[in-house]
């Protein structure tokens, strides 16, 4: 009963203005941003790993992902940690906002095209108005931390 209420339940995220929407079902946990290690890497948006109860946890940053510029540290930056692969990989957003149910969604290909529309799966539509729901797998792809 909890995963089909979690199925259709999403985290909206924020990044500058803009507002996106993940799964709550793909999210492991919501932490504040804490001391990231860099490591060596060719991923210009691997910002590091940190230490999450023992774990090592690889981190990016989703601004660097999205070829966006880096913003000044934020009191409201938050990483949200995801499964992915067998895996936990965590993403820094600006912020975290709300959960939300979509009355409608709409396949991401009508509306986005190109490699930016790589990284969606659909728009939803919502009362705040119309939110990009991230295709996780996508963002991560290649994220794998047997690869490093």
């Amino acid at each position: 009963m909890v995963e089909a209420l979690q199925a259709h339940q999403y985290i909206v995220v924020e990044l500058g203005h803009e507002k996106y929407a993940l799964k709550i079902s793909e999210i492991y946990e919501i932490i504040k941003l804490q001391k990231i290690t860099a490591v060596p890497n060719n991923k210009s948006f691997l910002e590091g790993v940190t230490n999450l109860r023992g774990k090592i946890v690889p981190i990016i940053s989703l601004r660097k992902r999205f070829g966006l510029e880096s913003s000044k540290k934020r009191k409201g930056e938050r990483i949200v940690v995801v499964q992915y692969k067998e895996e936990m990989i965590g993403v820094i957003v600006d912020g975290v906002s709300q959960v939300t149910r979509f009355t409608d969604i709409q396949s991401s290909e009508d509306i986005v095209s190109g490699f930016d529309g790589y990284y969606f799966s659909g728009i939803g539509h919502s009362e705040e108005g119309l939110i990009s729901i991230l295709d996780v797998e996508h963002i991560l792809d290649g994220m794998e931390v047997n690869e490093r």
